[in-house]
């Protein structure tokens, strides 16, 4: 018995081979135009950050109550190829890293368990912590980088217009993610006059106590009607910078103003956040990345055009 010959066959069959090379040559041709275009090939990170903050705690308080406890339970994991952690006044920071043999399709379910397995054990931490939080996300690529600035414009305001723009912005196809960069979160600073407080006998426990409880939101039970259910809610809470300057501080028979005591005054973070500068000039930044499988090309000519109507 012979052996097929494709070479034979071709030579044959030539109108049928001539047909399939168009119809190859066409549907490649198409193919090629379809094709995603990406600035960067797409990775996967396989390591998770877990991050918790205890403020006022010492490295080797923050090691023992925390840090220990978390490494623990992650251990009870066998994906690990190896767990590092950094313990630090204030701080937290856990490094889980899967094996190598692991393919990017598993990732998820077990990043799934490490959160899982962590949350579970959250009411074991010391009160006054705060997370742990979570970042997995590493690989992100962003190729659109904008800076919105405005001369005499403060930060608030700034951040205020940048959050209008993410909303626009994440509505263009194949916008995956946008990120602001270089916020800056306001505070109220209450800043105690020590003379004045040792003079007036007040305590500095007391004046944190009266504003903890001043603006506490705790629930006040309800009225029920024949037909409704009426929520009841505690008035006090603040609501504007002038309502913490008027708070009252009790001592003794004598109670004062809090701004008797102190400076109060709305300001940022300190130490500021990482800032972005635009042409010498304090900006927020709106980082652009794409979704998978999107065409660079046209995401860019995307949002040149909703820039422009923005």
């Amino acid at each position: 018995m012979s052996r097929f010959n494709l070479s034979a066959w071709a030579l044959r069959n030539r109108a049928l081979v001539r047909y399939f090379m168009l119809v190859f040559a066409v549907v490649g041709a198409w193919s090629y135009f379809q094709l995603g275009q990406s600035e960067d090939p797409p990775f996967t990170f396989k390591a998770m950050v877990i991050r918790t903050q205890w403020p006022g705690a010492s490295a080797a308080e923050v090691d023992r109550q925390i840090t220990d406890r978390i490494e623990a339970k992650l251990q009870e994991l066998s994906s690990a190829e190896f767990i590092r952690s950094y313990s630090r006044p204030g701080e937290s920071q856990v490094i889980y890293v899967s094996r190598d043999s692991m393919t990017s399709d598993q990732l998820p379910a077990l990043f799934y368990q490490v959160r899982k397995r962590v949350n579970d054990m959250r009411h074991t931490l010391p009160e006054g912590s705060v997370g742990p939080f979570f970042n997995d996300e590493f690989g992100d690529t962003f190729g659109n980088i904008y800076a919105l600035h405005g001369r005499g414009y403060t930060y608030a305001q700034l951040k205020d217009y940048a959050q209008r723009v993410q909303r626009e912005l994440l509505r263009v196809p194949d916008v995956a993610k946008v990120e602001l960069v270089g916020v800056q979160d306001q505070r109220i600073w209450v800043e105690l006059d020590n003379a004045k407080i040792a003079t007036l006998g007040v305590r500095f426990d007391e004046v944190l106590a009266g504003l903890a409880a001043q603006n506490a939101v705790a629930p006040a039970g309800a009225f029920e009607t024949p037909t409704d259910r009426i929520h009841l809610r505690t008035d006090g809470a603040f609501d504007s910078l002038e309502a913490v300057s008027a708070m009252p501080i009790r001592a003794g028979d004598r109670t004062f103003r809090l701004d008797d005591l102190a400076r109060v005054w709305r300001g940022y973070a300190d130490p500021a956040q990482p800032k972005v500068r635009f042409n010498a000039e304090d900006s927020v930044g709106l980082a652009v990345s794409m979704a998978a499988g999107g065409d660079i090309v046209s995401l860019g000519a995307a949002l040149d055009a909703e820039t422009a109507r923005l």
